[in-house]
């Protein structure tokens, strides 16, 4: 990324959808109707790096499976589902944490996260998203959902931080 990118100068926060983001998207349902995933750790490195820079991380999800507090509580990083209004969720969060919204980055897959993507300073999707989530956003990541987004957004904000 070159210094006029589209990621703020300052980054506050970076808020995260997680199926289709953490996830590729799919499900594996065990006979006893237990779901899993499947996440790439390589994410979770780029997390454990994003973290040193103080940057305020959340994942917001519409998912109600635990699946979602589990892998976020592994990452150390906080989470919130079962959220439909995403949108307005996040408005309360940023406020109440008083994080500008034009420092924020938020990554998400599908339509449900165009709202978000619109209303903080730079909207990333994942290479695969939707492509009306790709239409609106600042950024369009080289890598998928569960296959290395969430480590390449991170190298771009430290990248961009070592920069400024």
């Amino acid at each position: 990324m070159e210094l006029n990118s589209p990621i703020p100068s300052t980054v506050q926060a970076i808020i995260f959808d997680f199926d289709g983001v953490f996830t590729d998207n799919r499900v594996i349902i065990n006979e006893d109707g237990t779901e899993s995933v499947i996440c790439s750790r390589s994410d979770g490195f780029g997390i454990s790096e994003i973290k040193k820079y103080g940057i305020s991380l959340l994942v917001l999800s519409k998912e109600k499976n635990p699946v979602v507090q589990k892998r976020c509580e592994k990452l150390g990083v906080p989470s919130v589902q079962g959220i439909d209004d995403k949108k307005t969720f996040l408005a309360a969060w940023l406020e109440e944490k008083a994080i500008n919204p034009n420092n924020v980055i938020y990554l998400g897959n599908d339509i449900n996260d165009i709202e978000c993507l619109i209303s903080v300073g730079c909207g990333v999707v994942v290479a695969d998203a939707h492509n009306d989530a790709k239409k609106i956003a600042k950024i369009i990541l080289k890598n998928k959902g569960g296959q290395g987004a969430v480590r390449e957004l991170c190298d771009l904000v430290i990248s961009r931080n070592n920069r400024c």
